[in-house]
C-alpha cells in the first residue's frame, strides 16, 4: 500500500464547489480509499492505496466527487517523496520569502510541452518570478498571491495542462503527513 496526496483544485473558494472535508474523507474511505486524512478546507487529501496508477487514482478521485455533489473538480494526485522533492528542488529557498509566505507551487497534471514552456517563460510579470520543470512551476510573488498576475489559471492557458497551487507552509504540512 502507498501513500498519495490528491490536491483539489477550486473547491471551497468564495463558496464555489463547497466540500466539507469531513465528508469528503467518509466518501473516500466508503470507496475503498485507507489512511484517509484532509489538511485545511481547501481540498487536500492524503490517503494510502493499492493502486499505483496515478492517473487512475486521480480519475477515480473527481468521478467520486462528480457522482456525490454534481460538479468537477481537477485532481492532482503526487506522492510524498515527489512532494519532498519538489520542495527540496525550490529554487527560491530565502527564509524571509518562506516567513512572509511569497513562494507558491503550481502542482502540474502533466508536463507542459517545451513550446508552451517558452510562451508562458516569455511573460514577464512585475514582482513576480517563476521556474518552470516538469511537474511543478514554482512561482515567487514579492507582493503575495493576492496582488499576483501570474495566477493559476494563467498558468493552466499558457502550459495547456491542469494545475493547482499551494504555498510553502501547506506543502510542508503534507509532505510531513504524507511521510508519517
Amino acid at each position: 500500500m502507498k501513500t498519495y496526496i490528491a490536491l483539489l483544485r477550486g473547491i471551497n473558494v468564495s463558496g464555489q464547489k463547497k466540500i466539507k472535508m469531513a465528508d469528503l474523507r467518509l466518501l473516500l474511505e466508503e470507496n475503498g480509499f485507507k489512511n484517509v486524512q484532509t489538511y485545511i478546507q481547501s481540498g487536500n487529501i492524503i490517503f494510502s492505496s493499492t493502486e499505483e496508477n496515478k492517473i487512475k487514482l486521480e480519475n477515480t478521485i473527481a468521478e467520486i466527487i462528480k457522482n456525490k455533489y454534481g460538479f468537477e473538480v481537477p485532481v492532482v494526485v503526487k506522492t510524498g517523496k515527489q512532494i519532498q522533492a519538489i520542495l527540496t528542488n525550490n529554487p527560491y529557498q530565502n527564509p524571509e520569502d518562506i516567513q512572509s509566505n511569497k513562494i507558491y507551487f503550481v502542482l502540474l497534471k502533466n508536463e507542459a510541452t517545451e513550446e508552451n514552456k517558452a510562451i508562458l517563460n516569455a511573460i514577464s510579470f512585475a514582482n513576480e518570478t517563476l521556474e518552470i520543470t516538469p511537474n511543478c512551476v514554482y512561482l515567487r510573488c514579492a507582493l503575495g498571491a493576492g496582488k499576483a498576475k501570474c495566477t493559476n489559471n494563467l498558468i493552466e492557458k499558457k502550459l495547456k495542462v491542469t494545475a493547482t497551487t499551494r504555498n510553502y507552509k501547506t506543502m510542508v504540512k503534507l509532505q510531513e503527513m504524507a511521510l508519517v
